[in-house]
């Protein structure tokens, strides 16, 4: 089954059970529909209802990303594998602060473990901040409630980009602080863009289990987000993302022609940077590792829906959750 991202403005038709693609200037495209498992849209399209049926009856998730290739919404399929039980056992865990702090702290363990791994390969250049946040990871067992989490969290999160001038060495990218709403350099381009990708594979994955997306416990759960999907990203952001930026950055396929800056400050990937983009990260997804557990060949794709089912054990009471930590 395939990711599929459409870059090009048009019109999607259902044609009896295809699709077709229509773009702007009259070309037409068929869509391997039967092969598809995500429709990935990031240009302006039109739609019409059967389209949508098809969608539900193939089981085709369509995430939305907006003009700056941002994230911005999904249409899913309605949900197939329900389970009142779990529904109620996932909702208690977040009303019972300690059952709440324990799941989230696993989030955040398994995100410095990742952290820590990305680092340690540059460990006489930045030792200091190494140290650093090992001394934060001591104070997460400590924190009795998500505020404090989420600032042992932030301090993390800081100290670690502190390094990343020293794990990039390209001369032409340089990484000064985090900048989000809206990213105005190059490196905050791609980590807002990864950030997007990583959201969505998470929330795909999500999706082919029974876990509700919209009930989580690192990030708060609220209307119109499905904060699960946040949670479970902390795990696999330092993992595939970062990684995947310093690899495009360090071997030079990400270069500065591959960005454009609309209303003078926001800097964006333009389209070609957007496709190299998301065929390194389609082929990370596809890598596989051997399981220790499963002894056998594991894609990092599939990882993501084994954190889920590993969750709900934990969730039903069948097994402790531990979050993953790369092994290989």
């Amino acid at each position: 089954m395939k990711n599929v991202y459409l870059f090009n403005n048009g019109r999607i038709q259902r044609k009896d059970s295809t699709i077709s693609l229509v773009l702007e200037d009259g070309t037409k495209k068929a869509l391997p529909i039967e092969n598809t498992e995500n429709l990935h849209v990031f240009a302006e399209m039109d739609f019409n209802t059967s389209f949508f049926n098809l969608m539900n009856q193939k089981d085709v998730n369509i995430h939305f990303y907006n003009y700056y290739g941002y994230y911005s919404g999904s249409y899913t399929p309605r949900r197939k594998k329900v389970a009142g039980f779990l529904d109620v056992q996932q909702a208690a865990h977040v009303l019972d602060l300690d059952k709440r702090l324990y799941i989230a702290q696993q989030f955040i363990y398994s995100g410095v473990h990742h952290i820590l791994r990305n680092v340690r390969r540059y460990k006489e250049e930045v030792e200091p901040f190494i140290n650093e946040i090992e001394q934060l990871k001591s104070q997460v067992a400590e924190a009795c409630d998500i505020q404090t989490l989420m600032g042992i969290e932030g301090k993390i999160r800081f100290t670690y980009y502190q390094c990343f001038n020293s794990v990039i060495k390209n001369p032409d990218f340089q990484f000064t602080k985090r900048e989000k709403r809206p990213p105005t350099n190059p490196i905050n381009a791609l980590i807002s863009f990864g950030n997007s990708l990583m959201y969505t594979a998470v929330l795909s994955e999500m999706y082919k289990t029974q876990l509700n997306p919209t009930i989580s416990y690192l990030h708060e759960p609220g209307s119109r987000r499905y904060s699960l999907s946040l949670d479970l990203a902390e795990i696999f952001k330092p993992l595939i993302m970062d990684n995947l930026i310093f690899m495009l950055i360090n071997k030079k396929m990400i270069r500065a022609e591959h960005f454009e800056y609309v209303e003078e400050h926001i800097c964006l990937l333009n389209e070609m940077g957007r496709k190299i983009f998301i065929a390194e990260f389609e082929k990370r997804m596809n890598t596989t590792v051997k399981h220790r557990k499963l002894n056998r060949q594991t894609s990092y794709r599939f990882l993501i829906r084994l954190e889920c089912y590993k969750l709900i054990k934990h969730l039903i009471g069948d097994e402790d959750y531990k979050a993953l930590k790369a092994w290989w």
